[in-house]
């Protein structure tokens, strides 16, 4: 079974190194060197500078993003911490407290329900959904398909707070919302050139039917951002020469795309 893109209507897997400067995302091309990081897993944290992007590279790459992560939980006693020996190295105190206070049973995992409360961002939950896909993306293939180790944790806690730095850049009403507009120039910045009718079928998959104007949550918008960047680097790994299109049989396409849409 083929899937293709054609004319004008390419997907560009790439995002920029820079995130602050505004790009128009280009068609395939081999992925960057080792050392570029590649969104949305660079460190990125939100600041209260004057600066106009809202947000910029962290100087300290262990701390956790500004307005993210200030657990109210105390310190946990000395004897844990050899449970929770494979965080990587410098990884903040407030991601391991969190890791532990959802981890109830103490065998250093957490399963995909205990992940709720260990991503307790500004005091909102993430749905099912959005939990899901993080694990399925973000797990470790050797472990169990619903639960997540330190590692993981670490790096799913880095990606929500890197999603929740451009939500703040291109909310810019300031609403706590994301419409059409703000998610395709995020989306943009990112090096994502969805074309307008993928954009529009996306979009649809949060109408709720009222009539209202649609527009994401962050808990959506991470959804939304994971589901583009997620599906983009399977079809990438299908195209060898960065063409834009790929050939793939009907049992590959499928098991690429179930997993996106459960």
């Amino acid at each position: 079974m083929a899937s293709h893109t054609g004319g004008n209507q390419t997907y560009s897997p790439s995002a920029p190194p820079d995130p602050n400067q505004s790009q128009v995302a280009y068609p395939y091309q081999p992925p960057p060197p080792p050392s570029v990081p590649s969104l949305p897993y660079a460190r990125i944290t939100h600041t209260h500078s004057s600066s106009t992007s809202g947000y910029s590279f962290d100087s300290d790459p262990n701390r956790p993003p500004q307005g993210y992560g200030h657990s109210p939980y105390a310190p946990q006693p000395q004897q844990q911490q050899n449970v929770y020996s494979s965080f990587p190295a410098g990884t903040h105190p407030d991601v391991i407290r969190s890791f532990q206070m959802a981890d109830r049973n103490q065998n250093g995992y957490i399963e995909e329900n205990e992940l709720q409360e260990a991503l307790a961002w500004n005091y909102q939950k993430f749905s099912t959904r959005t939990l899901r896909l993080l694990t399925f993306l973000f797990r470790n293939p050797y472990e169990s398909f619903s639960r997540i180790g330190p590692k993981e944790f670490a790096d799913i806690w880095s990606c929500i707070g890197q999603w929740w730095a451009i939500f703040e850049r291109f909310d810019r009403d300031h609403s706590r919302k994301i419409d059409a507009l703000e998610l395709r120039e995020a989306l943009l910045s990112l090096g994502y050139a969805l074309p307008q009718s993928v954009l529009n079928v996306l979009f649809a998959k949060y109408d709720d039917g009222s009539g209202r104007k649609v527009e994401l949550s962050f808990d959506s918008f991470v959804e939304c951002g994971m589901i583009v960047k997620g599906l983009t680097e399977k079809f990438k790994e299908k195209d060898a020469r960065y063409t834009g299109s790929a050939t793939l049989s009907y049992d590959t396409f499928m098991s690429m795309i179930i997993p996106f849409l459960v």
